[in-house]
């Protein structure tokens, strides 16, 4: 139970302190574990019957990665964003279009198209908020001789 509640304390702390950036990787960071679940799921025994457990564990993975997209979605700045932000919203409803699609007809390879492409936005925005952080930085190392 105590170590519920520090990992729960951790993943707040971890939260409120997180940069922009950071709070957008986190969340293409668990689309993609969800999505790898739910191909993981459908991946099972893919000719066999499938099991009415397992397709409710594949919505619900599904479910959570649409919730994502979504707030995604709601977040874009299309102001400051222009062109990229009506680019992404335009992706970001085509993720959730093909996920529901693939949710319906336990589609594998739409939800590996979908997931992949996820992971390449989280590797861009790795890559962006990197660069970011450093040129916020100082660069020559601080002299603590005086």
């Amino acid at each position: 139970m105590a170590y519920t509640n520090a990992l729960s304390a951790y993943r707040e702390t971890r939260i409120r302190t997180a940069s922009q950036g950071q709070l957008i990787i986190m969340l293409y960071d668990e689309a993609v574990r969800q999505l790898d679940s739910a191909l993981e799921l459908m991946g099972l025994n893919a000719s066999e019957k499938k099991e009415p457990g397992r397709i409710e564990h594949i919505g619900k993975a599904i479910g959570k990665t649409q919730d994502i997209v979504t707030e995604l979605m709601v977040s874009l700045d299309f102001e400051q964003g222009g062109e990229i932000a009506k680019s992404l919203f335009a992706l970001y409803t085509w993720f959730n279009k093909e996920l529901l699609e693939a949710h319906i007809s336990q589609n594998l390879s739409c939800v590996a198209i979908v997931r992949n492409q996820i992971n390449e936005l989280r590797e861009a925005w790795s890559e962006a908020a990197l660069k970011a952080a450093e040129a916020g930085r100082p660069r020559e190392g601080v002299n603590i001789a005086g």
